[in-house]
């Protein structure tokens, strides 16, 4: 890389100061099923091609928001800066804007952290079928999916590339802390990558979310707090081993897998940065069952009607700042480990 991680990732701070880029100001690839535009951008005009999308999980956004911060930032920058010169970013900050409307009811954009109240009782996501991530045209004939993942797949298309990297900025509703999900077939190449994010997850305070799911839909645990990212076609056989075919069937490739059909071995990333973040003691597998029976039962109570009834969780809501922040660290690193092989 031009500069090195630690100051690559310190660019967070001028990146959060520049002011969310806003709505049309981008490319119009496509609208989504309301007719809302599908907004991209693209900057730079390095041989590394890098894609950047946030917004796939409808009740997920801050993966939006801080994109909306780079693409801002990105625009602020002279034409010789090194970010320009060595990458060509691909950007598509929300690829679900119906999913963005129908949550305002619990967020507006602006918050330094989120309301779990406010969030339980009117959030929104999309299910197998309608899932933005696990929804990309299956070839370029698949007219049944989503208009969203059409655009997109277009968008990536119309640049005749290969990529070598792609981010897709998740989030948790509820976690220990953050969690970091890449391509399995890239770990032994990841060393610095792992040490780089978990110093900075535990220098801001937190612990990292660690669950071993076993493989099951593609995850595997790699290390703590480090695990592998989903895959569709394991999706799919989770599904149909559990004799529900009509559900596996609905599975279409993720982004990740999209972007690697282009060619070549790019790295995939999936940042995985919590709403909010439960007590630390509650943070083990079998504190995690057993927390998760509590929030079941207190969600089909009367009790959740009332003002201050989630208290009783105790339950602290991440800053979004923190939460841009490390998204922008895993960024940063999976650069350094992608740089590190060409």
């Amino acid at each position: 890389m031009p500069e090195s991680m630690q100051t690559f990732s310190e660019r967070i701070y001028d990146i959060l100061a520049c002011a969310p880029v806003g709505s049309n100001r981008g490319e119009i690839i496509g609208n989504s099923r309301s007719g809302l535009p599908i907004e991209a951008f693209r900057f730079g005009r390095g041989i590394e091609n890098i894609s950047l999308i946030g917004g796939c999980h409808a009740d997920e956004p801050v993966g939006p928001r801080f994109l909306r911060h780079f693409v801002a930032y990105l625009r602020s920058l002279p034409d010789g800066d090194p970010i320009l010169t060595r990458y060509t970013w691909w950007i598509v900050p929300h690829t679900n804007p119906d999913g963005e409307v129908t949550n305002r009811a619990w967020y507006d954009g602006n918050e330094k952290r989120f309301d779990y109240e406010r969030y339980l009782q009117h959030v929104k996501r999309e299910g197998p079928g309608d899932d933005i991530e696990f929804g990309f045209p299956r070839n370029e004939d698949d007219m049944m999916a989503r208009p969203e993942n059409r655009a997109i797949d277009a968008w990536w298309r119309s640049g005749e590339t290969e990529f070598a990297m792609h981010a897709s900025l998740h989030g948790l509703a509820v976690g220990a802390g953050p969690w970091f999900l890449l391509e399995k077939e890239w770990w032994p190449r990841c060393d610095r990558l792992r040490r780089f994010c978990t110093e900075n997850v535990n220098r801001l305070g937190y612990i990292l979310h660690d669950v071993d799911r076993g493989g099951e839909k593609g995850f595997y645990r790699l290390a703590e707090g480090f695990c592998s990212r989903p895959d569709s076609r394991e999706m799919r056989d989770y599904f149909l081993q559990a004799g529900v075919p009509v559900t596996a069937e609905k599975f279409r490739p993720s982004s990740m897998e999209t972007i690697r059909a282009f060619g070549g071995d790019p790295l995939t990333l999936v940042s995985e940065m919590p709403l909010f973040i439960i007590p630390k003691e509650l943070s083990g597998p079998e504190k995690m069952k057993e927390w998760k029976h509590k929030i079941h039962e207190w969600r089909k109570t009367e009790n959740r009607k009332s003002p201050g009834w989630a208290k009783d969780l105790n339950l602290e809501p991440m800053p979004v700042t923190d939460q841009m922040t490390l998204q922008w660290t895993f960024i940063s690193a999976g650069l350094d480990v992608m740089s590190s092989s060409v």
